[in-house]
């Protein structure tokens, strides 16, 4: 791992010992409490930041643990709403995300997860919260609207019209 890597994984380890910490869980209950997909010790060296969790893993995490993604991943101590005029929600169109450039593979991974995780693989479009933007952001290490930028770009963003 590149140094910043390791300390970013260091940062996101400590979180998540925390949170398993308060719900006074041990690594094996975890396991156990996720029926398995949760390993111990994966887990255990997400938490010591001897291995970087992915991004669909840090929302398996995330989702067990009832805490925003955000939360594990961003340098803020509190999760602060988009500012005025971002809207709430994005569009994306998943026909156009499967001939994204390479660039957009964290973008790929993130909305299988989110697909995964809602059941939900009929679909040519998918609605993401203001705060998987400011997720995804940070995993790009971009402000939102300079991913949103990035996501028109690439042309996988749908477009709405504002009245």
């Amino acid at each position: 791992m590149d140094p910043d890597d390791k300390d970013f994984a260091k940062v996101v380890g400590a979180r998540l010992r925390t949170l398993r910490q308060r719900k006074r869980l041990s690594l094996k209950a975890v396991e156990q409490n996720s029926g398995g997909t949760l390993r111990a010790a994966v887990v255990g060296s997400y938490e010591r930041g001897d291995r970087a969790a992915s991004v669909r893993r840090l929302a398996e995490l995330a989702d067990f643990y009832d805490v925003p993604v955000d939360w594990l991943v961003s340098d803020k101590n509190n999760t602060e709403p988009p500012p005025p005029g971002v809207e709430s929600k994005l569009v994306l169109d998943l026909v156009a995300l499967r001939n994204a450039p390479p660039e957009a593979e964290q973008l790929i991974n993130f909305v299988y997860g989110v697909q995964k995780k809602r059941d939900d693989f009929g679909s040519e479009v998918l609605t993401i919260r203001a705060n998987d933007v400011w997720v995804m952001s940070s995993v790009y290490g971009l402000t939102p609207s300079e991913l949103r930028e990035k996501m028109i770009n690439w042309g996988v963003l749908v477009q709405r019209d504002r009245a």
